[in-house]
């Protein structure tokens, strides 16, 4: 495309990348979208269920600067959170300064866009560590039920950090819950199908799947959503259809609808186009 893309604005993309691959997916869209200006990568550590979590959040980093190097992209700042939960003190982790750091270079006309795929931990270890920052930011999170209180992996993962993000009543937030984020269906075949014939990146993300460290005797679903690249209709493609309703928070919205054809079609032909 030869004409220039307007811009949707600095962003932070945050998810637990040592997890579950769609992750890298939705980072590897963010950046592969000239709309979307990532200013930094901050990396959260994995739920127990996958074993032990110390090291997790490092892994993640590792990964999503794997990520960049396969892309040929440019340097970018890259941090891991803490390895527990949110406790309510001020954590000065490197994922938090990177959170508060890019915030404070915001205005409240111009917020810093976080995107969250994963538990809110860096998130609400950046909004204890400045206070100051929610009026500068504006947080897109995947994550939690529109219905129900069964468990949800990223809101329950760090259900303490969830809690303070959302006692925050001047954050603006817009959410995709779990009914919302699976509408991004795709199957296994397609994923093992699409991914590896969409060039040497498409091949790394698939390789991502097929080494991701399962639990014991856990078998996966033959659909497995790419939920966290529900953002991108707020980002890259922020003219998508949605539709949203008022949530909890003053400023808060939930998506409950959104073009699933249209980000999973600019996904793979984003990565074609890397490839040429």
């Amino acid at each position: 495309m030869r004409h220039a893309i307007a811009t949707a604005g600095r962003m932070v993309v945050d998810n637990d990348w040592g997890g579950d691959p769609d992750g890298l997916v939705a980072l590897a869209h963010h950046l592969l979208s000239p709309s979307d200006d990532v200013v930094g990568v901050t990396s959260s550590f994995l739920n127990p269920m996958f074993g032990p979590s110390e090291g997790t959040a490092e892994r993640g980093r590792e990964l999503a600067a794997e990520l960049l190097t396969r892309m040929a992209h440019a340097p970018l700042p890259l941090a891991a959170g803490a390895d527990t939960g949110f406790d309510g003190s001020p954590r000065e982790t490197a994922a938090a300064r990177l959170i508060v750091d890019a915030a404070a270079q915001a205005t409240p006309d111009a917020k810093l866009t976080v995107v969250c795929g994963g538990p809110l931990t860096n998130v609400a270890d950046a909004l204890r560590l400045a206070p100051d920052v929610v009026e500068r930011t504006r947080l897109l999170w995947v994550g939690g039920l529109l219905e129900g209180d069964g468990f949800e992996y990223n809101r329950d993962t760090d259900a303490g950090a969830a809690t303070f993000v959302f006692a925050q009543p001047e954050l603006e937030v817009i959410r995709f819950p779990a009914e919302t984020y699976r509408l991004l269906a795709i199957s296994v075949a397609e994923l093992e199908e699409r991914l590896p014939s969409s060039g040497e990146l498409g091949g790394w993300l698939w390789e991502r799947y097929e080494q991701l460290p399962l639990p014991e005797g856990v078998a996966i679903d033959p659909v497995w959503p790419l939920g966290d690249s529900a953002p991108l209709a707020f980002t890259a493609l922020r003219h998508a259809r949605t539709r949203t309703v008022p949530g909890s928070l003053p400023h808060e919205l939930v998506c409950v609808d959104l073009d699933e054809r249209l980000i999973i079609e600019d996904l793979f032909a984003r990565l074609r186009l890397a490839a040429r």
